[in-house]
């Protein structure tokens, strides 16, 4: 999953992005409204994590122009207003959450995934791929009734080819799902990862499409 924050306090802007890191998540963080359009507009990012006080345009005049446009991009809205007015305001101009601070990092991942599984039409929290059981609360990945052991970017590489299962994506569209903005990124990283993949739980799980990319097939 990459995603955008949009925070202008220092503390807080570095403290989430370090905690999503830790959690496999590709994190890109703007602190003013004109840097979160130019990263909106360059970069396909899979959830906005919006704060509503910055500075020169709020946050809700951010996400006003984003649904104007009518992209569908699942939005969080994280502030310290908790005003009933201030949460009212915020999902009627098309937040699909809002989280009020301070809140436990476990609490915001968890309602990211939620939305994350809205977004794909699923309801179930966990994914099946055959033999392979994916579930994204534990960050558990079993093959029959082993427990298969993967480093966070083999996690985050599975998980973003079974949430588009029967599409194939190509080795950009992979590394922008794993890799935020300042992470080098080797020439053949992908296909390590996908080697390593293939090894841990079969070679045939995940197929390479000559010239175009990579898929896993539809349960």
């Amino acid at each position: 999953m990459r995603v955008l924050l949009v925070e202008d306090d220092e503390m807080i802007g570095s403290s989430l992005k370090a905690g999503l890191r830790q959690d496999g998540i590709a994190v890109d963080w703007v602190k003013e409204a004109d840097a979160a359009d130019s990263a909106l507009a360059l970069a396909p990012y899979d959830l906005l994590l919006l704060d509503l006080g910055l500075p020169k345009r709020s946050g809700l005049e951010i996400l006003r122009a984003l649904r104007g446009r009518r992209l569908d991009l699942p939005v969080i809205i994280i502030t310290a207003r908790d005003a009933v007015a201030d949460r009212v305001a915020g999902l009627d101009a098309g937040a699909d959450d809002y989280l009020i601070k301070p809140f436990d990092m476990t609490e915001l991942v968890a309602r990211m995934r939620a939305l994350q599984r809205r977004f794909a039409g699923r309801s179930a929290s966990q994914m099946h791929l055959g033999e392979i059981v994916i579930d994204p609360a534990l960050r558990k990945v079993t093959r029959g009734d082993a427990e298969v052991t993967l480093s966070a970017r083999e996690y985050a590489l599975l998980l973003a080819l079974a949430e588009r299962a029967g599409a194939v994506l190509s080795r950009a569209q992979l590394e922008e799902k794993l890799y935020g903005w300042g992470e080098e990124v080797g020439s053949n990283t992908i296909e390590v990862y996908i080697h390593a993949l293939r090894k841990k739980l079969g070679s045939e799980l995940i197929r390479n499409v000559r010239g175009v990319g990579y898929t896993i097939a539809k349960p």
